[in-house]
């Protein structure tokens, strides 16, 4: 059993050792990506990556607090969904109006991968490989969709 500080380094380490996998990756246009910290530019939207004792997941999440406007961007990447699974070269699940953690009603659209455990850092490389081409993916369909965002 981990102390509370110990897995924060844990959790840590691993992240700074995608970190380490990401950095030489160039984003869609040119620049560095930043992987757990993505920034999308548009707020209340979020690509949230989690590494957990049982799973890891990557998705975009939706945390607008009036839930009309956080159904019409989920309605707005809706429209984007076949280019979405085109880039990625897979289906994600959508889920509106969804508890997150805290209880706060949000929209997601994510795929998990049961299973690695971000505390036994013999499943690190399974975590990385799993959401390391999928945020590059979610990269260069956001630089995509992006202007469509912006606009509304």
């Amino acid at each position: 059993m981990y102390s509370r500080s110990e897995n924060s380094q844990v959790r840590q380490d691993f992240w700074t050792a995608f970190g380490m996998y990401m950095k030489p990756v160039p984003s869609a246009t040119g620049f560095r990506t930043n992987g757990q910290n993505y920034k999308t530019g548009i707020k209340d939207i979020y690509f949230r990556m989690r590494a957990e004792r049982d799973f890891a997941s990557i998705g975009i999440e939706i945390c607008h607090k009036d839930l009309e406007m956080q159904q019409l961007y989920f309605e707005q990447f809706l429209e984007f969904k076949k280019l979405l699974e085109a880039e990625l070269g897979e289906s994600w699940t959508w889920e509106m109006h969804v508890p997150n953690s805290e209880g706060r009603l949000i929209s997601r659209i994510q795929t998990v991968k049961p299973g690695p455990n971000v505390m036994d850092k013999d499943t690190w490389p399974e975590i990385i490989s799993f959401l390391k081409p999928r945020i590059i993916a979610l990269d260069a369909f956001w630089t995509n969709i992006k202007p469509a965002f912006e606009d509304g």
